[in-house]
């Protein structure tokens, strides 16, 4: 008798699984319906509940380094075209104080090189000078041939490091 309730309850049992399963619902899977092409879209503007346009970011002040030629503080004319950006920049942010570094390249003595930086800082300063950028917003310094740009002693290098490099104070 036991062996028929255990059998009779297994089979309850499984005939509950079995109709559970069987009688679970099926969701159909279709997309939603396409809009109405033919029905204009309602709007409504609330001019209470627009939101204010963001504030553009600052311009961030950056300028270009520019380049000199072998034992040359006078303006290639890529290094004018350079300057000419460099200060539309400064016009536009008035605040913005500037140094002038003057570089050179390994070659020549120590005492010649600071002598030569210092007439290519004095140059661009010059430009921007002349360009309408107040005096009292740039400082210049040479540092000669004491802080390279470029490593080695190949054209390719000499040529980075004879430039006017611009500082942001």
């Amino acid at each position: 008798m036991k062996k028929t309730f255990a059998l009779m309850l297994s089979c309850a049992l499984a005939l509950m699984l079995i109709s559970a399963v069987g009688c679970s619902k099926k969701v159909a899977e279709t997309a939603p319906p396409p809009p109405d092409q033919g029905q204009p879209i309602e709007t409504t503007t609330d001019t209470q509940t627009t939101t204010p346009d963001p504030e553009p970011e600052p311009e961030r002040v950056a300028l270009e380094d520019v380049f000199f030629d072998f034992d040359q503080a006078e303006l290639r004319v890529d290094a004018r075209d350079v300057l000419t950006m460099n200060a539309e920049m400064l016009a536009r942010h008035p605040e913005t104080r500037i140094l002038i570094e003057g570089h050179c390249d390994e070659r020549g003595t120590n005492e010649y090189n600071l002598a030569l930086g210092d007439r290519r800082a004095q140059t661009a300063r010059d430009f921007f000078v002349r360009y309408g950028i107040d005096a009292t917003r740039i400082e210049t310094i040479s540092y000669g041939e004491e802080r390279p740009f470029a490593m080695g002693h190949t054209e390719n290098a000499w040529s980075l490091n004879r430039r006017a490099h611009f500082v942001i104070r």
